[in-house]
């Protein structure tokens, strides 16, 4: 989420601009209807408009099953506006780690709203827009207040403060939407608390891949157990901000996602925080389904992951694209595999052995005499065949009579008239 933290002013102009193309602010005029008798498709309407983000999850195949319902995410930003009404009803007050004290429902710097909007939005009019886990609630966590224009940075131990006390609030999983590129110690026992207490954490992977920015290892996604989250675009290649290594666990879409911005309105954002919100919404469900350890959810999304363009353990999308239905209906097992038994081969008593050579024997003997048998017919066949043949020859050798050979003139004869 590095570079989402621009003009404000251009964020409210892109909002006017997409209310005006979605019609959230002017009526929608009805196309003319088809002429009776043609079987012509009907036009879109703005209700039918659904985010491409929203499309290629799928998340509302698996609201039957769950919905993210008492589940809080601890989302850790520059917190969540509580009044926007997209997302009225499921912000909680949180904690403000900045300074200490204080909660974090408002946001100054919008990035937090951003993520939270994919996380737990509310239908809204006809944007199409819903979170994927519409029923949990988010508890932010303020980790940055504002940065002005510059990219935000994180203090290492103001990002360990906001891990523990998310911790301390026993909630289903952590968001981490925005890095640190140092390896912290104190980050580091704070997501080793993390994984000790059973949350599960999600962290973005940072902004920092493109090919100016040098691509630097981010924290704490780049810790053991932590699942990293990349950022793909509307195409599904890796979003040119995508931080991409080794520390990518899963991708998710991450570049014009449409989404909350603070105080009303909606938004186009890009980043890996995006991303993250979808990952850890997707988190909330499943826990929300079956009482899955830490440990296993990272199982659950990375096999469950839509394969992605770069295979397998890509540096760019991980596992792959991370599947909300399939992490909720194809649950894994909390328990390790129980071992095989050992193979005892089973020893034949003496009366078990007797029986078994005197079938043996009994093979070998059928054997014998079915092959005496097939040789005794085939013999019999050639006989009936041979012998007529015989006889009527009085059993004496013949030959086949010479071809006849006549003889050719060596000079071609005479012409001959047809008519004389």
């Amino acid at each position: 989420m590095d570079g989402r933290a621009g003009s404000r002013l251009a964020r409210a102009t892109l909002a006017l601009v997409f209310f005006g193309a979605t019609g959230a602010l002017l009526p929608v005029i009805p196309a003319a209807a088809a002429p009776a008798g043609q079987n012509c498709p009907q036009q879109a309407t703005p209700d039918q408009m659904t985010p491409w983000a929203q499309q290629v999850l799928g998340a509302d195949r698996a609201w039957p099953l769950s919905r993210g319902g008492q589940q809080r995410i601890a989302l850790l930003d520059s917190g969540v506006d509580a009044l926007q009404p997209v997302l009225a009803g499921h912000v909680e007050p949180g904690y403000d780690a900045v300074t200490g004290n204080g909660t974090a429902n408002t946001d100054c710097l919008g990035t937090g709203t951003e993520v939270a909007g994919v996380m737990v939005a509310q239908a809204f009019g006809s944007t199409g827009l819903v979170g994927v886990a519409p029923d949990a609630r988010v508890v932010p966590v303020r980790i940055i207040a504002s940065a002005g224009f510059a990219a935000p940075t994180v203090d290492p131990a103001v990002l360990a403060r906001g891990i523990d006390w998310a911790i301390s609030q026993r909630v289903a999983v952590i968001c981490v939407a925005l890095p640190i590129y140092t390896d912290d110690p104190r980050v580091a026992a704070a997501i080793q608390h993390a994984e000790d207490s059973n949350v599960p954490v999600v962290a973005a992977v940072g902004d920092k891949g493109g090919g100016n920015d040098g691509n630097p290892k981010p924290y704490p996604a780049s810790y053991p157990g932590v699942i990293g989250v990349g950022a793909v675009d509307v195409t599904g290649a890796r979003w040119q901000g995508s931080g991409h290594g080794a520390f990518v666990s899963i991708a998710a879409p991450g570049a014009g996602v449409l989404t909350t911005q603070r105080s009303t309105g909606l938004t186009s954002a890009n980043g890996t925080g995006i991303a993250a919100g979808f990952v850890a919404g997707t988190v909330a469900l499943v826990r929300r389904r079956a009482a899955v350890t830490a440990p296993n959810i990272t199982k659950q999304l990375m096999a469950t992951a839509t394969p992605a363009a770069g295979g397998p353990h890509s540096t760019d999308f991980g596992a792959g694209i991370v599947n909300p239905y399939g992490a909720v209906t194809e649950l894994a097992s909390n328990t390790s595999p129980a071992p095989l038994a050992a193979y005892a081969p089973h020893t034949l008593s003496p009366a078990e052995q007797a029986r078994a050579d005197a079938w043996s024997r009994s093979r070998i003997i059928a054997t014998v005499l079915a092959a005496t048998a097939l040789l005794v017919v085939l013999l019999v066949l050639v006989a009936a065949a041979a012998i007529p043949r015989g006889q009527r020859r009085a059993w004496r050798p013949t030959l086949a009579a010479p071809v006849p050979h006549r003889a050719e003139p060596e000079e071609p004869a005479p012409p001959v008239m047809l008519f004389d």
